[in-house]
């Protein structure tokens, strides 16, 4: 576990209470019910951009407080916790592509509005059901950016577009006319809009180097483990509540040595979780390592989640399978981070090759 300040300690246990307290699971089951067209509750994301949660990893001088993606992770490390539907995640890893690659009338443009949580931005990338960055056809011609992108997320609100193209990152303005979006329902009941550009301007981050895209992508995929690793703890806690109250056979589940065994290897699994989540997070803020720390974090979060996920239905029994209870609503949306940005055995693969393998 990573060794937190005062500071960072006092903004988790903010996120805590605040997601507790205003945003628990039953605000999700609300938020799917009413069925809103941005796939988050738009008032509950402005209480986070009040609180300051948009500008965690944006510069002082552009309107954020620049503290960090450790701490960015344990925000939402406690929104994952009660699933909560925010756009945070989305527009982080938009606003870190403009940090890395941007110019200054770029940040000065986009920043402010992304730190105050006036603009959601995110990215643009997968042009097929897989993750494959290295598959683009989205490109320029007479100066105007022209391509599909497939599963992007909040792409139905987003006003700011981080877009892959053959020539690497461009922004695109969410009004300009020449993009379209076509909602998809999936089974989270999030956001994650087919997105068209039709000949819109477009302007591209020079910086950051070549690897521009591959970094902007790290950034993502730490995003992603951070929340899955809130679902991971929340589930495995409460699966350990109901074993240690559901009685059978005249006894506790919790009582049962099998059962203990399998919820004593899913804690393992998730400590084991947290320290490469939380090493990908400290690598990204002191910039050493971050490929292969990220890799690791996201193909290890993949396999935990998915066996955390799974074990909180079974050992819920037949209440598990039912829409009455949670547990469906993290086996669900785990299954998309999963797959969201690589799965386990791309970024197998991604770390292999990166070590020379």
């Amino acid at each position: 576990m990573a060794a937190l300040n005062e500071e960072q300690t006092m903004l988790r246990d903010m996120a805590r209470d605040w997601s507790n307290e205003k945003s628990p699971v039953s605000a999700f089951r609300k938020m799917r019910n009413d069925a809103p067209a941005e796939g988050y509750d738009v008032s509950a994301w402005g209480e986070q951009a009040e609180m300051g949660w948009a500008g965690i990893i944006i510069p002082e001088a552009y309107g954020g407080s620049d503290f960090g993606w450790l701490s960015l992770g344990l925000v939402l490390e406690e929104l994952g916790r009660n699933l909560n539907a925010s756009p945070l995640g989305a527009s982080a890893a938009a606003a870190s592509a403009i940090i890395l690659g941007g110019s200054d009338a770029q940040k000065e443009a986009w920043l402010p509005k992304l730190a105050s949580g006036e603009v959601v931005g995110t990215l643009a990338i997968d042009e097929g059901p897989h993750h494959r960055p290295d598959k683009i056809e989205t490109s320029l011609s007479g100066g105007k950016l022209s391509g599909t992108k497939e599963f992007v997320p909040e792409g139905d609100s987003a006003g700011l577009f981080v877009v892959a193209a053959t020539d690497g990152l461009y922004l695109v303005d969410g009004s300009d006319g020449g993009v379209s979006r076509a909602s998809r329902t999936m089974t989270d009941h999030r956001s994650h809009a087919q997105v068209t550009f039709d000949g819109v301007a477009a302007e591209k981050l020079e910086g950051g180097g070549d690897d521009l895209t591959d970094q902007v992508l790290d950034r993502a995929r730490a995003i992603a483990c951070a929340e899955m690793l809130g679902m991971a703890v929340q589930a495995f806690e409460t699966t350990l509540d109901y074993l240690k109250q559901r009685v059978q056979f005249g006894q506790v589940l919790a009582s049962f040595q099998a059962l203990q065994h399998r919820m004593a290897n899913m804690f393992a699994e998730i400590e084991l979780m947290r320290s490469s989540v939380e090493g990908a997070l400290q690598a990204i803020d002191s910039g050493m390592g971050v490929a292969q720390a990220v890799s690791t974090a996201k193909a290890t979060a993949n396999d935990t989640l998915n066996l955390v996920s799974r074990e909180m239905i079974q050992l819920h029994g037949g209440i598990g399978m039912t829409d009455e209870h949670d547990a469906g609503f993290y086996i669900k949306r785990a299954r998309i981070l999963e797959n969201q940005w690589g799965n386990a055995s791309f970024h197998r693969e991604r770390f292999a090759q990166l070590s020379g393998y």
